[in-house]
Formats: structure tokens, sequence, C-alpha cells
């Protein structure tokens, strides 16, 4: 008999396909990570293959506090936001992530509406990640109550009369006291893109707002950046800032640019100067006239700390000005000065004639847009002419001539490149 043998066989079979037993495993623990988060009892190996596999949509009560892999982070952040720049957040990619998430939740509350938990509930996730909220957006609630309120709780509150309509928004106080490490706080309160739907109470912040924001603050002992702008911040509100802000442990920067702050702010802001540890102030764009100019003149005469001051776009006139000329005479830490479009003319630059030629200290000086005019052009050259600690002098559009203008900045220039050089001779004395 004849026999025929057969070998029959699957071109494709392979054991490559059969996955192996610590594949299966993962693929398992990726898959219940959520119900069984077993991440701390993997070897280091099977972690980072379980990390690049798990969903960007995990609870965060579940990755916040166990996974600190920054490349989870930087998948969390790259498919939620189109722009992530870590260099504004230490380099870091959940910092990133936790500081937006929390700025994004808090943009779109809506008081009587949202549900408080929705920040609450964050807080023992966040709280030691999170060093700076940026929060540009404080929606108020769908329905205003019309009352009209009178708040006298306090001496610094008994000057209040101007009634208000009770539009209250969120209060931070429950949250930013709860985040040990916040170090900046920039807030504006408005509504982004109201289009159509625009009305004024949507911009009110409220008398109610400004002292919850403020007694919060005062509750914030690490923090050292405080921004508070484009908010309709008056005198009133102010004050009551300034009374919380009083002898800071931290506070280094202030900013309540374009607000409506007048003298009567501009006097208790003067006070918080000589109170505080502030080095840089930022009132660009209010209200503040020759009264309030010499109330921060006169406390920067008294100053040891602070190093910028910005006063664009006020109107301290020649009597505010002259009012500050005087006191950087004697001032030796202020390094940065803005007078940019305050009305200033001739009388202005003569004294500072006289503060270029004796103060040391101050690198810049910001005239733009005023009327100094040619010979008040003429006397800060005169002033100049042994200044060596000037690096920055705008004098654009301030009518002191081209010439005279060019002279300056030919002596600003030297004096920057000393600088330069000083700096890079400083290193190589240091080693000697």
């Amino acid at each position: 008999s004849h026999c025929t043998h057969r070998i029959i066989e699957d071109p494709e079979w392979s054991l490559a396909t059969v996955p192996h037993l610590t594949e299966l495993c993962i693929q398992h623990i990726v898959h219940n990570f959520e119900k069984n988060p077993i991440f701390d009892r993997l070897l280091p190996e099977h972690q980072q293959k379980v990390l690049d596999r798990l969903s960007t949509g995990l609870p965060l009560a579940v990755t916040a506090n166990l996974i600190s892999d920054e490349n989870y982070w930087k998948r969390c952040c790259t498919e939620r936001w189109e722009v992530c720049d870590i260099s504004n957040y230490g380099h870091s990619w959940k910092r990133l992530f936790f500081e937006r998430h929390l700025e994004n939740i808090l943009k779109c509350f809506i008081p009587n509406t949202t549900d408080p938990n929705q920040v609450l509930d964050l807080i023992p996730i966040c709280k030691d990640h999170v060093r700076k909220l940026e929060v540009d957006q404080f929606l108020p609630p769908l329905k205003v109550d019309q009352k009209e309120e009178v708040d006298d709780d306090s001496v610094t509150e008994s000057d209040f009369e101007v009634s208000e309509v009770s539009v209250h928004h969120y209060d931070l106080g429950a949250l930013i006291t709860a985040l040990p490490h916040l170090e900046e706080l920039h807030l504006t309160y408005g509504v982004k893109d109201c289009g159509m739907n625009f009305e004024w109470n949507l911009f009110n912040f409220s008398y109610q707002d400004c002292r919850n924001l403020a007694v919060a603050v005062k509750m914030c002992y690490n923090l050292k950046v405080f921004k508070l702008t484009r908010s309709k911040v008056d005198d009133e509100k102010t004050r009551l800032l300034v009374h919380n802000l009083l002898d800071h442990p931290s506070l280094v920067e202030l900013n309540l640019s374009h607000n409506l702050i007048g003298d009567r702010g501009a006097r208790a802001v003067g006070k918080l100067i000589n109170r505080s540890r502030l080095e840089i102030l930022d009132l660009c764009n209010n209200q503040i006239q020759h009264l309030g100019a010499q109330a921060l003149a006169q406390a920067l005469a008294e100053n040891s700390t602070l190093t910028s001051l910005n006063l664009r776009l006020n109107c301290v006139e020649d009597k505010g000005g002259e009012a500050i000329g005087r006191a950087l005479l004697t001032n030796t830490s202020l390094k940065s000065i803005h007078l940019g479009s305050n009305n200033l003319s001739e009388p202005t630059a003569t004294i500072f004639s006289q503060v270029l030629a004796q103060n040391t200290t101050l690198t810049s000086i910001n005239f733009s847009c005023n009327h100094l005019g040619l010979d008040g052009g003429k006397q800060l050259l005169d002033g100049m002419a042994d200044n060596k600690a000037l690096t920055e002098f705008d004098l654009r559009l301030a009518g002191v001539g081209q010439e005279t203008e060019d002279l300056i900045h030919q002596i600003v220039w030297a004096n920057r490149d000393a600088a330069r050089l000083g700096s890079l001779q400083q290193p190589s004395a240091t080693l000697l």
C-alpha cells in the first residue's frame, strides 16, 4: 500500500501573536485602573508601560495624588488645550494642568446655579500644585436681585454711601485660603465675549465682592503678587483692599491698573507703601490727580523697598510731578518710574533735572506723551551731564526737540553699555 504524509501549516501563525502574561496583566491594570489603581505596587518598567496607555479622561481624584509622571500630564494638557507653554508654570506640566483646569471652572462658575462643590472638591486634589491663578472672567447670577444695599460693617466701609445693584460673584475665600502655595493672583471682574447680551451689571465688581476678596487675600500669607485690573475699583474699594493688605508678610507686587482710583484711593495706597514690603506698584490708567500723587510722593520719600512705580495715564499734572521729583531727591530704592500721559510740563522737568544730577538709583524714567517743551528738554539734558545710572529714558511725544532727545539718548546708551560691561566683569571679580 502507498502512504502519503502531509504537513498542514498556517503561514500567518506566529508565536509573537500570543501576548506574554505580563502584557495581559498590564492591559488588565490599565482597563481597571479607575477601580483598582495599583500603580505603586508595580515595577518601574511596568509602571511606565501603564502610564503610556492610561486614559487622560480618568477622574482626577484617582490620578492627581498618584501620578507624578510629567509625560502623562503633558498628554492631559496637549489633548485639552492647543497652546501649552510650561515656561509660565515652573516648567511643570502637572502644575499647568491643575492651574488651568481650576481657572476654567472659576471662569464658568454661575452663582446660585453652579454647584460650589465643583470647586471645593478640587481643593484636596490640586492644593499642592497651584502656585498662580489667572481669572479674567467672573459670571454674575442668572437672576439679578434689584434691591439696593448699603454696607456698614466696619470703619472702612462707613464711607460707602452709594447703593448698588446686588450682583455678587463667586466668593474666592474658601478656595484661595485653602491653597497653601498660592503666590500669584490675577483677577478681572467682567464677562468676555458677551456680544449682543451686553449689560453694565455684567461688569459690576460689587462692594460685597470687594469685601470677600479683601478678607481672603489677607489670609493668603504666601501671596506675593496681587493683580486686580479692569474691574471698576474705585476709592472706597481701594481703601477696603488696602485696609486688609497693611502689614502683609509676603506681598511684593500690587497691580490695580485700569480702574477708577482717585486721590482718596491713592492716599490709601500711600499708607500701604510704608506698611508692607511692596517692590512693584502699578496704578496705570486711573483717575489720580495732584493730591493723590502728593500722597504717594510723601510715602515714596520715606520708603526703602519700592523699586518700580507706574502712574501712566493719570492726571497728576505739575503739582504731582514736582512732588514726586522732590521725593526722588531723597529716595534710594526706586529704579523705575513711569509718568507718561500725565499732563506734565516744564516745572516737572525742572525738578527732575535735579533728580538726574543727584539720584544714583533710578535706571528708567518714562515721560512720553507729556508737554515738557524745549526748555524742559534742555534742563533734563543739563541734569544728564554727569548721570551714570539711567539706562532707559522715554521722551517720545514730550516736545523736548529732536536734537535734545538725541543727545540725551547718547548719554543713556553710554550708560547702558557701561552697565552691560560691568555686569560681564562682575563674575570675574567675584571669582578673584
